[in-house]
């Protein structure tokens, strides 16, 4: 039974996204496996198809996707103000910690062992994102069309480079033509469905007609 989505207050959704953007390295879609747990499993705000929405239209409009995701959600869930103080609480742990290590960023990270952190950290966050993905392609990909598109996606950007705003058009193309699609399907059931109907009317009354006489 899946669980009922709670609406946050505003000093919840300043402290989720905190939390998120303070214990994430990489922003953007590196913070999709903690605002997953911190989101859906924890706090209960929105499921997983939420989430993959939200990340559509991050990565489709302008600006740092994890900033985008952050203001929709916060939106979404308490107006105005919830989008303003969301954003707040995913940029503040950057703010801090960019303005504390200002002066010794570029000093410290030439350090071994620094560098040997960072790459160690970037394999963790490599195996969660691949978690996530795979998750969520379970609850997105429910056909082959999805597969061959996805695919044919991957191939695009993986070896000829294609850049990643031509493929989310094409996907928004193919998803505008898909509902075109399935709306004349449906049209032409209702059609055919009214027209059996009508036959059947016709049939009865024929019959009650050849009774009568």
């Amino acid at each position: 039974m899946e669980k009922k989505k709670l609406l946050p207050t505003l000093l919840e959704l300043y402290v989720a996204f905190f939390r998120t953007g303070i214990f994430t390295f990489g922003g953007g879609l590196a913070m999709m496996p903690m605002l997953q747990k911190e989101l859906i499993e924890k706090k209960h705000w929105l499921t997983e198809e939420d989430l993959i929405d939200y990340y559509a239209i991050g990565q489709s409009t302008p600006g740092i996707i994890a900033v985008n995701v952050a203001t929709f959600v916060g939106y979404r869930q308490a107006g105005i103000l919830g989008g303003i103080f969301s954003t707040l609480g995913i940029i503040s742990p950057s703010i801090i910690i960019i303005t504390i290590l200002a002066g010794t960023i570029n000093s410290v990270s030439e350090y071994p062992r620094v560098q040997a952190a960072l790459k160690g950290i970037n394999v963790a966050v490599a195996a969660l994102l691949t978690t996530v993905i795979i998750k969520f392609a379970k609850k997105t990909i429910k056909n082959v069309w999805n597969v061959l598109f996805m695919l044919v996606a991957f191939v695009c950007i993986f070896f000829f480079k294609v850049p990643s705003f031509i493929i989310i058009l094409a996907a928004l193309a193919v998803g505008c033509l898909n509902v075109v699609r399935l709306k004349k399907k449906e049209a032409q059931t209702e059609k055919t469905a009214l027209s059996g109907k009508s036959t059947e009317q016709s049939t009865e009354q024929s019959s009650e007609q050849e009774e009568s006489k």
